[in-house]
């Protein structure tokens, strides 16, 4: 049957007028440089292990997990991945509005940049420490950042309602206790988290790991300057303290830093043995990336010497 010309007309109209209200939003306006468009690609979600699901997109990590009086959702990747991480969470067969809180990791606009527009869609509050609370509230990254200086990855949106949180501290909800563990070295406020999931009567312990990368802007230095002192030392704690993680799972901020995109690649079509479940992979990530600062401070002790 041919469809009229004034609704063909109208059902344009609506269809422009919904990509004009999405293109208009200012909580999900692309951020595009380098990597972007190929770390936002659309994902699948997954379950995990238990109440534990992958909601993320394609390059970027969005953990969601299930307690018994709503959910947690962990970092909100790029302004554009809201919508994405809303549609996974729908898909699931959750509420939006169920999100209590959204912890953020570290605060670059590739992991915090959809978290404004994720607490505004679900009423949610998002919870950092300390540096990572300042930068989600003023929408840029703190002065003292590794990265600071590059302006195309500086700023994101603003986030309405951030709660700080300590080192070690616990966040309740319902039957689910999510801890906070600093590891700041990539940003001053980088945390990673850690949980219990249960199947079937097994609990394990699961583990999101914050970048571990000793990546900068030009000119900045992880030794010692005039600016801060000798950064190595923290640096090396917070890649101890992944490695030494009550760890069966490991999710890291960007899934193909570990192999967690290898891992749910082969979920997706395989549930038992869960190929999630790696014992070893908090301490192998957290060697590759000591291996990393190792090579980082030669390069800097080497250009002091010349």
């Amino acid at each position: 049957m041919t469809m009229p010309v004034s609704a063909m007309i109208l059902g344009g109209l609506a269809v422009a007028t919904a990509s004009f209200a999405t293109a208009a939003d200012p909580l999900t306006q692309p951020i595009v440089y380098g990597d972007t468009e190929q770390w936002n690609r659309p994902h699948a979600p997954q379950r995990i292990y238990g109440e534990t699901y992958y909601v993320g997109v394609a390059g970027l990590s969005s953990v969601l997990i299930r307690t018994d009086d709503g959910l947690v959702l962990i970092d909100g990747d790029l302004p554009q991945s809201a919508p994405l991480i809303e549609a996974n969470i729908t898909k699931l067969g959750f509420k939006l509005t169920d999100v209590k809180y959204v912890l953020n990791s570290h605060a670059h606009n590739d992991h915090a940049g959809g978290i404004a527009a994720l607490v505004r869609d679900s009423g949610a509050t998002a919870v950092a420490s300390p540096s990572g609370a300042k930068a989600l509230r003023n929408g840029r990254l703190v002065a003292d950042d590794p990265q600071a200086a590059d302006t195309k990855t500086a700023s994101f949106p603003v986030v309405a309602r951030v709660r700080d949180i300590s080192d070690g501290e616990v966040l309740y909800l319902g039957n689910t206790a999510i801890t906070a563990h600093f590891t700041p070295g990539h940003t001053p406020g980088s945390t990673s988290w850690t949980w219990k999931s249960c199947e079937n009567g097994r609990c394990l312990d699961l583990v999101y790991a914050d970048s571990l990368t000793p990546i900068s802007s030009q000119g900045f230095h992880f030794l010692a300057d005039a600016s801060h002192g000798d950064l190595t030392a923290s640096f090396r704690k917070s890649i101890q303290t992944v490695a030494n993680l009550p760890c069966d799972i490991l999710i890291s901020t960007h899934p193909d830093a570990s192999g967690t995109d290898e891992r749910l690649a082969k979920l997706a079509v395989q549930r038992e043995p869960n190929p999630m479940i790696d014992a070893q992979a908090c301490r192998r990530y957290a060697a590759k990336y000591e291996n990393l600062l190792d090579q980082r401070i030669s390069k800097e002790k080497a250009m002091r010497t010349r």
